[in-house]
């Protein structure tokens, strides 16, 4: 019996989504794959046909979270990744991710680090993968990531981690996962919560994710917007006080420019 699904968030008709499903069946350990959309179409219907895979649509309340918990939600395997319809794997990244976290006491969560998509070309170095290697880097050593604590301040300067690349043990985490607050920093807030529980964070640090940044994602949609900005202001107050947040946030801010397609 298989322990993982990957849960793929599909939204009408992305160029990309069959490029995403490709990776997850040629991974070199088999997991389930489920396809969730609140925006049902036949393209979508005839994609799941094609590769036999089951279709849920979420006729309640929609938005990234809720679609995201959705998903979750229909998945019946102890191990869960949210995969993202633009992205894809590396075929070793559910040996590696959900492997590991099979051999703990009472995982969490585990997640990897990436790569990045920009005009169809697999980007290994960029400014936003070194800005969150090197925040992630405290959570190579074992001591750090063993401590509620200072695993937790390690997300003070910023979000380290894509959420595609983060496999959940839903029986260990607190329902739903996804508070419906923000529309950019929900993954940080998740974060923020899971790495203060009890319990075991997995960190992969080899690129088996890959994140496809283009100017109709989400994350552009909301830069284009300032959402982000306001969004990541609200995070920050979470670790320092309010002259600080803003001294952090006004240069974190700056990065963000990263996350456009031309920007590397």
């Amino acid at each position: 019996m298989r322990i993982h699904t990957f849960a793929i968030c599909a939204y009408k008709e992305s160029e990309y989504l069959e490029e995403c499903i490709v990776s997850l069946k040629n991974q070199t350990v088999r997991s389930e794959i489920i396809m969730a959309t609140h925006t049902p179409c036949q393209f979508l219907t005839d994609i799941c046909e094609k590769y036999d895979i089951p279709l849920y649509i979420n006729e309640g309340e929609a938005g990234i979270t809720q679609d995201w918990n959705f998903a979750i939600s229909k998945a019946k395997t102890k191990f869960v990744t949210i995969a993202h319809q633009d992205d894809k794997y590396e075929p070793d990244y559910t040996r590696q991710v959900v492997g590991r976290m099979k051999l703990a006491k009472k995982p969490l969560i585990g997640f990897t680090d990436y790569y990045e998509i920009r005009h169809g070309k697999r980007i290994g170095r960029s400014t936003m993968i070194k800005i969150k290697k090197w925040l992630t880097l405290p959570l190579k050593l074992k001591f750090v990531r063993n401590s509620r604590l200072l695993r937790r301040y390690t997300l003070s300067l910023g979000d380290p981690v894509i959420c595609p690349s983060v496999t959940f043990a839903v029986k260990n985490l607190k329902q739903p996962i996804f508070k419906d607050h923000f529309i950019c920093c929900e993954d940080w807030e998740m974060l923020e919560e899971v790495f203060g529980m009890k319990g075991d964070i997995i960190y992969v640090p080899k690129k088996l994710t890959y994140h496809r940044i283009h100017e109709e994602s989400t994350t552009s949609k909301a830069l284009s917007g300032g959402v982000r900005k306001k969004e990541n202001m609200e995070m920050f107050l979470k670790f320092w006080p309010k002259p600080i947040a803003a001294i952090i946030n006004t240069v974190y801010n700056q990065s963000e420019k990263f996350n456009k397609v031309d920007n590397i």
